[in-house]
């Protein structure tokens, strides 16, 4: 392979600019984060009073100690409520969810907030939860789910929720089935359809005096049909564990619940298909240039062309890379490596996508499939060219290729939107609507049908020529006024506080842990290929 030769000006005047741009727009990401814990960790009097430990500390002793925590989409949610007392957004959908290990095995983690407003749903909670099972049953990742839940919030019913609300008790259903354990404890309320949450779980951990899951509660029951009983004879964890059958393990306090899930995972045997490292085996070397220069490669103008393979001289082993059709379709950078040692295709733009560079990719996609080598893409496109030349080379034909081969690969997909994704190029390279396994953003990425400018300017074109048509006068103001309107529409949807906030991507990360998280969910996709689960016809079922 060919070692790859950085010709960054480190100490010129664009990257410290390029730089401060992205380390503010990173710090505005940590503040949002750093709110929605604030938030939660206020609460922790009123949970000690009760016996009770706050979300992220039942999470953090869940996990190994020491052990890495991958939180996924942190931003769930941002904007989409008004601001609390104290002016802070709060973010996360009211669930603490990512990839961690317990006893050595990486499993998916969703637990409820319940520090802010009693876990009630909030905007977007259930598309998170409904991801990080996606995630979960992809990667073969034993689902834990840590239940305190108020359920929905009835003074903002929607009847969609409800609705689709479904898909998360099928999708335990579904994990279940595959053979990928489903371990729960009920710290608090399970209610309602929540019940179910509950309910269709393989372990079910019950915390005495705490736990509650019933289908109607107690002043529903009465109300429905005139029956009196309390929350623990109704739906108490002593019930259930003893008569009920509903749970499995009655755990003094949360302490001793996590204990129990801890004990059940390390039971497991998880990873007996999964061969260990070989502790005699060289280490894979780094990349020989400084990822804090990543801080600094992206231009803060979308119109400032970047040269990609500085991102990925930064990102591979020993910043080797075999570059694939490298004369042909040049604007696309297409070429094999390793990270941590994982042999990885990765695909990158140093320009709009035209017909060639859409024919060589799509080879490129091939070749990786029948070599069994995940995919990489590493998004940073304008989109594809436009204009009479690039048609009649057939923009549309090798593009559409290009999506069916990204649509229709037998490998992992990942995808990083490093900078812009506008028009079909984000398509092209593996949106988040064609399915990658993970999906990931730096803080200054931006994603749009096309930019804000110039939809403004098809827009008032169009208007333009209709009032022309109809023999009308152009009012110059109410011109000015449309182009606007149509540009701030843009702006306010584009960057990363909109996108992650619509669960558009699996969450924001610090340029500098980019190999770090690329090498840790490449060994989740290799590993779920290597382990074998026990797929049955049903999840299993409750005595």
């Amino acid at each position: 392979m060919t070692i790859l030769e950085s010709r960054l000006a480190v100490t010129a005047g664009p990257f410290r600019r390029n730089r401060e741009s992205m380390l503010t727009l990173l710090q505005r990401v940590r503040r949002a984060e750093a709110d929605t814990r604030d938030k939660s960790s206020a609460a922790k009097p009123r949970f000690e009073a009760r016996g009770q430990l706050l979300p992220a500390d039942r999470v953090g002793l869940l996990l190994d100690r020491d052990g890495a925590f991958l939180e996924l989409a942190t931003l769930a949610g941002y904007g989409m409520k008004a601001a609390d007392a104290q002016g802070r957004l709060i973010a996360g959908g009211g669930l603490i969810a990512g990839i961690g290990e317990i006893h050595g095995v990486s499993c998916m983690i969703c637990a409820s907030d319940s520090g802010i407003e009693a876990g009630a749903f909030q905007p977007k909670s259930l598309e998170k939860m409904l991801r990080m099972q996606e995630i979960a049953l992809k990667n073969r990742l034993p689902y834990v789910q840590l239940i305190e839940s108020a359920g929905g919030n009835l003074t903002n019913y929607n009847v969609e929720n409800f609705v689709r609300g479904g898909e998360k008790y099928r999708n335990l259903a579904r994990l279940s089935a595959a053979g990928i354990p489903v371990i729960t404890i009920t710290h608090g309320p399970s209610t309602a359809g929540g019940a179910y949450q509950t309910g269709l779980s393989d372990y079910i951990i019950l915390v005495e005096g705490r736990s509650r899951a019933y289908l109607a509660g107690p002043a529903l029951l009465k109300a429905a049909t005139g029956e009196t009983a309390t929350d623990e004879e109704l739906g108490g964890a002593a019930m259930h564990c003893s008569v009920s059958g509903l749970g499995d393990y009655l755990a003094r306090d949360d302490h001793d619940a996590i204990r129990i899930a801890r004990e059940i995972v390390a039971s497991l045997d998880w990873n007996r298909d999964v061969p260990t490292p070989a502790a005699s085996g060289a280490a894979p070397r780094p990349p020989r240039y400084d990822a804090e220069d990543l801080l600094g490669i992206m231009p803060v103008d979308d119109k400032t062309p970047v040269d990609m393979r500085e991102v990925i001289a930064r990102l591979v082993d020993d910043s080797e890379f075999q570059a694939f059709g490298e004369r042909y379709g040049e604007a696309t950078v297409c070429g094999l490596a390793r990270i941590d040692g994982l042999p990885i295709g990765i695909i990158t733009n140093n320009g709009p996508i035209d017909p060639d560079g859409a024919a060589k990719a799509t080879h490129f996609i091939q070749v990786c499939c029948q070599s069994r080598t995940p995919l990489l893409y590493l998004n940073n496109t304008t989109g594809f060219m436009v204009g009479r030349a690039f048609e009649e080379a057939g923009s549309i034909k090798h593009g559409s290729k290009m999506i069916q081969a990204i649509t229709n690969a037998t490998v992992p997909q990942i995808t990083l939107f490093c900078g812009a994704s506008f028009g079909a190029g984000h398509y092209a390279m593996c949106g988040r609507a064609f399915d990658p396994r993970f999906c990931f953003s730096w803080p200054n990425a931006r994603c749009a049908i096309m930019g804000g400018e110039q939809a403004a300017l098809t827009m008032t074109t169009v208007a333009r020529s209709k009032l022309e048509r109809e023999g009308k006068p152009v009012d110059e103001e109410r011109m000015a006024s449309l182009r606007d309107s149509i540009v701030a529409n843009f702006q306010s949807q584009m960057d990363v506080f909109a996108t992650s906030a619509r669960l558009l991507d699996d969450g924001v990360i610090d340029p500098r842990d980019t190999r770090a998280v690329l090498a840790w969910t490449l060994r989740l996709c290799r590993d779920a290929e290597r382990r074998e689960v026990q797929p049955m016809q049903f999840s299993v079922a409750r005595p």
